[in-house]
Parts: C-alpha cells; sequence; structure tokens
C-alpha cells in the first residue's frame, strides 16, 4: 500500500461486533480470562496492552517501516525509555541544540547515571573525536530545533556502525511523509505524536519506531510496560484519527512554509531565516538528498534583540503565540523565553510553527508585526 493508504486504514479495523467502520475507544482497564487461564481476547492489562494502542502502534510502524513500534505517554517519555534501556554508565552523543525537554531530562533526571557531550552534529569530525568506549548512542535531531540544522543521517550511521553505536533520530519536525531514518540506516526513531501525527493540538503523545525488534528494543518494551509511560485509548484513539489526514496536512504545511520563509528572506527587517528549503540554508543540499520536502518548521532572526523579537510575537493576529508544534493553526514564540536563562538560542530568534492557514494571510500577518519593529 502507498503511504496515503497506510496513514487511512493501518490504524483502523473493523469492529466485529457492531461492524462500526471506525475502530471503537476501549476503556476497559482488564480483560476476561477464559477457564484455561489464558486470555481469548489477547489482552490482559492495559497498561500492557490495549486495542487502541497496538492501533497506533501498527500504524506508526507500518508509515515508518519499522518491525515494531511503542506509543508513550509523552515525547519526553519515549525519549527517557531509549535512555533508561540504556542503563547507567554509558556516554551518549546529542545535538548541541537539543529539544530543550530531553536535553533537561538528561542533565537532571539522568545527571549521574549516563554521560552526555551536545555537539554539532553537523560536523562529522567532532561526532568522531568525543566518541568513547562507553558511548552507546548518537541521537539524531534534523532538523534540529529550533536552529533547523540539517545533519547527514547516513554518514552519522556509517560512523556509529563502525564503533557499534545504537542510532536513534527523532522525526517529529519531517515525520515519515517527508524523511525516513529507517531507510537511511538509523536503529530506531523517535516521534513527539504531540505534534505532526497528532496534527491538531489536543492530545499529548509520544512513540519509537524500530528497524528490528532486537534485545535492546525488548528492553524499550519492558520500560514501556513496567514505567507505565502509556497513552489512554482515548488518547490514542484520537492519534490514530489525526494520522490519517498526515499525508495530505504536510503537503499544505510545507508549501505554506516555503512561501513564508521567502518572504522573510527577503525582508529588510529580518537578519537571518533557518528554513531548509531556502538554497542558502547551510544544510539544503543534504536536506535535499535525505528528505523528499522541507517541512512545517521554520526559525528566523530579527534585526535587533530580545525587545524587538518580543514585541513582534505581541503584534501577530493570526498566528497564535504559544509553545508547540504541528497543528493546523499556525503558532509563533520568541523561543529563547520558552527555554529559559540557560537557552543557548539566540535572543532576537523567533520559531514558527506553519499552519494550514491562506499563506497570503500568514504572510500579511507577519509583514504587520515586522512593521511595528521597523
Amino acid at each position: 500500500m502507498k503511504i496515503e493508504t497506510i496513514a487511512i486504514h493501518a490504524g483502523n479495523s473493523i469492529d466485529e461486533h457492531t461492524k462500526a467502520a471506525i475502530q471503537p475507544i476501549t476503556l476497559s482497564t482488564t480483560f476476561e480470562r477464559g477457564e484455561d487461564g489464558e486470555y481469548p481476547g489477547g489482552y490482559v492489562y492495559s497498561r500492557a496492552d490495549n486495542p487502541n494502542r497496538k492501533s497506533l502502534e501498527n500504524v506508526i510502524g507500518q508509515l515508518e517501516g519499522a518491525e515494531s513500534a511503542a506509543a508513550f505517554s509523552s515525547g519526553n517519555a519515549a525519549g527517557a525509555a531509549v535512555f533508561q534501556a540504556l542503563g547507567p554508565g554509558v556516554h551518549i552523543i546529542a545535538p548541541d541544540d537539543m529539544y530543550h525537554g530531553l536535553r533537561n531530562q538528561l542533565l537532571q533526571v539522568f545527571h549521574g547515571i549516563i554521560e552526555v557531550d551536545f555537539i554539532d552534529l553537523s560536523d562529522l569530525e567532532s561526532v568522531k573525536k568525543v566518541i568513547r568506549h562507553n558511548t552507546k548512542l548518537i541521537w539524531i535531531e534534523t532538523p534540529s530545533n529550533p536552529l533547523l540544522k540539517i545533519c547527514d543521517i547516513q554518514s552519522l550511521v556509517k560512523i556509529a556502525k563502525d564503533n557499534g553505536i545504537v542510532v536513534v533520530c527523532d522525526n517529529t519536525f519531517s515525520t515519515p511523509m517527508l524523511q525516513r531514518p529507517l531507510e537511511l540506516g538509523c536503529d530506531m526513531v523517535m516521534h513527539s505524536t504531540t505534534k505532526y501525527l497528532g496534527g491538531h493540538s489536543d492530545v499529548i503523545g509520544g512513540a519509537l519506531a524500530t528497524l528490528k525488534d532486537d534485545d535492546f528494543w525488548k528492553k524499550i518494551r519492558n520500560v514501556q510496560v513496567l514505567s507505565g509511560a502509556v497513552p489512554a485509548p482515548f488518547d490514542c484513539y484520537m492519534t490514530v484519527r489525526g494520522i490519517k489526514t498526515l499525508p495530505y496536512r504536510m503537503r499544505a504545511h510545507t508549501e505554506n512554509a516555503m512561501q513564508i520563509a521567502n518572504f522573510l528572506n527577503a525582508h529588510d527587517g529580518v537578519e537571518k531565516v533557518y528554513y531548509p528549503g531556502l538554497s542558502d540554508h547551510q544544510g539544503h543540499e543534504i536536506a535535499k538528498k535525505q528528505m523528499s520536502s522541507f517541512g512545517g518548521m521554520l526559525s528566523f532572526l530579527v534585526k535587533g534583540g530580545s525587545d524587538e523579537a518580543r514585541k513582534l510575537v505581541n503584534s501577530v493576529k493570526i498566528f497564535t503565540q504559544a509553545t508547540s508544534l504541528g497543528g493546523v493553526e499556525s503558532l509563533i514564540e520568541h523561543r529563547a523565553s520558552v527555554e529559559g536563562p540557560e537557552t543557548k538560542t539566540p535572543q532576537n530568534l523567533i520559531r514558527v510553527s506553519v499552519g494550514l492557514e491562506n499563506p497570503s494571510d500568514l504572510i500579511d500577518d507577519l509583514k504587520h508585526a515586522l512593521s511595528m519593529i521597523a
């Protein structure tokens, strides 16, 4: 099946009793045991497994071309499952502008348990230099958040394989519609399903998909079940529902983002635009090689500093000033304010999640906001 068909059908099944065309939500926490002590329905307890979670995991696995997938209560919970499965005393390599939620998790929750180097993954020589005898994981985020850096997945995979290191790629920004990390050699893919997969800013979730159902994956599955950081049946249902329109939403997100990036790139009030679809983006050629299109996320630097950036995000009318991304509505934020005093993000950087509104309306809104700080 083509990916549009998978998105609609892989997470759904006809209800065998009512013949409902859309799979119902199974809220039961427990399931009946047969006289022989077995569970004829295949389910025991919803922390361990649930029909709606199985449907979500099935569609994500098929979309990513994975052997197996696991759903979690958030993207951070999915990341934590990987880190927990590694065990104590290991070293990992992560992007220098890694998503701040996972960065803080590594620095705070896993402090004293996991050693980490945050480096520019687009610099392959720097990656090689920080590899240690106990390096077990390279965590890729491309395009990165919020600087939209691009790293060469296949080159990083080669370095990792030469050193017996697992590679996990955060594919939240791109989704399997635009980038196929497992096909490029990664061992595992991570998603915050809260974002594009859910697509409507109304359900929190995370997921992992693996190329191979190996021993490391079994450890992650064990963490999922025993730690209990699993999504509720309703959350799974809502995410499956969102995924059905994912291929078509991503096309529109990308088309709108390209128009806005071109507008900002030509505006006198903008210092720099970070969008891999622009030919002057540092990672443009690599992005063309490993992505089918460039996504709906971009960042830009306004001329000035924090005050000018804050004024701009307070002057828009259609964009919503809010954290998160990937919904049908366009969001804008002064990213350094969100990340706090320890942020490495430039104070004049604004991150934009381009939604599905008419792009001319979005451009007019930005044009007005930029005129307020001229």
